[in-house]
């Protein structure tokens, strides 16, 4: 496989100046969107920190299609510098308050700073080992887990315990899986028909990049499913198609 060069993460100044204005305002968009619904609407951290995740992993998945991995670099570091900060101000953030589950307490501020480096460790990892199927990972990471928590919390009748961090107990439901399922088989399904493959391949191809990136967020330990599903749907991917 063709590993890229580190300097190919990299935005060149031409790019900054061209899209960084742009990317600026859409993530501080999203930032005031999930604010305003927790702050005015006190909507379940459970839907804003996943309307938050939808929105960032789909515009990375864009930018990296249309303007290649730089792109999805520089937002990931708006990105990253404004989670830090949110969590550096704590309870007096609306935006953290969007962020932190209540559930995680008394480590909640911990359970954003993982995931913002486990994404950011899955979106590397996928771009060396597997650069031209990573932005497959970045929307079945987004939209699977973007669905499958919301499900879980307003359906989930059938929970099951996963590994976690510091002694915060951890679940997650058959029906949230099911939906991370259903969602991730779509969306590769898609992809697939889009990129040219037939209907019955792409319908199987789906169903088996769904089912291993859904097996694989199951077993996830609490904080690390950004990581593992992102790079084994990369990876499933990868190894189905070429």
């Amino acid at each position: 496989m063709n590993v890229p060069d580190i300097e190919k993460f990299i935005p060149s100044l031409d790019l900054v100046s061209h899209l960084g204005l742009y990317l600026l305002a859409y993530v501080a968009l999203a930032v005031l969107l999930v604010s305003v619904l927790k702050a005015k609407f006190n909507i379940k951290t459970a839907y804003s920190r996943k309307i938050y995740h939808f929105l960032i992993f789909t515009a990375a998945a864009v930018l990296q299609v249309l303007y290649g991995l730089p792109a999805a670099v520089l937002m990931g570091v708006i990105v990253f510098l404004w989670v830090i900060f949110a969590v550096l101000k704590s309870k007096k953030s609306f935006f953290y308050q969007a962020l932190a589950r209540e559930k995680d307490e008394p480590y909640a501020d911990r359970f954003i700073i993982i995931p913002l480096f486990a994404t950011a460790i899955g979106g590397v990892l996928s771009n060396l080992f597997f650069p031209g199927f990573a932005f497959i990972g970045y929307l079945v990471g987004g939209w699977g887990d973007a669905i499958g928590e919301p499900v879980g919390s307003k359906l989930g009748k059938h929970p099951y315990q996963v590994p976690t961090l510091f002694g915060v107990k951890a679940t997650r439901t058959y029906e949230g899986s099911l939906a991370i399922f259903i969602i991730s088989a779509l969306i590769c399904f898609l992809i697939y028909r889009f990129y040219g493959y037939q209907l019955h391949n792409a319908l199987v191809y789906a169903i088996v990049c769904a089912f291993i990136a859904t097996l694989v967020e199951a077993f996830s330990s609490h904080g690390l499913d950004n990581l593992t599903m992102q790079f084994s749907a990369a990876a499933a991917s990868y190894y189905l198609l070429t």
